[in-house]
């Protein structure tokens, strides 16, 4: 006798969120305002985020008289490199980039 482990279900769409009670291969979808609202959360995030990694490094009072990074003077020599900084903007557009995407290839998922 050989023991077999149940497989998890997988959702056929993105959008989809598994019902209470539902026998397998049934699914609901989730409400549209709700995924609207989560389109909207994630990205107010991902544009927030990214203007403020884009815009921090190249802001002298946050980075270069940063109080907590004064106490840790290796950090706070490397942090103060060009590359640093332009690694830490990089990483900035990618988030803006990955907002922009979210809105321009959103799709609702209608029951």
């Amino acid at each position: 006798m050989a023991f077999e482990a149940e497989s998890p279900a997988v959702n056929p769409l993105p959008g989809k969120v598994a019902a209470a009670g539902a026998s397998e291969g049934q699914s609901e979808l989730a409400p549209i305002w709700l995924q609207r609202m989560s389109l909207a959360v994630l990205v107010l995030f991902c544009l927030y985020l990214g203007g403020l990694l884009v815009y921090l490094p190249w802001w002298k009072e946050m980075w270069d008289h940063n109080s907590f990074l004064l106490g840790f003077p290796s950090t706070h020599h490397f942090l103060m490199r060009g590359p640093v900084r332009g690694l830490v903007s990089g990483i900035g557009l990618i988030d803006l980039w990955i907002g922009f995407s979210e809105i321009v290839h959103y799709r609702e998922y209608r029951n």
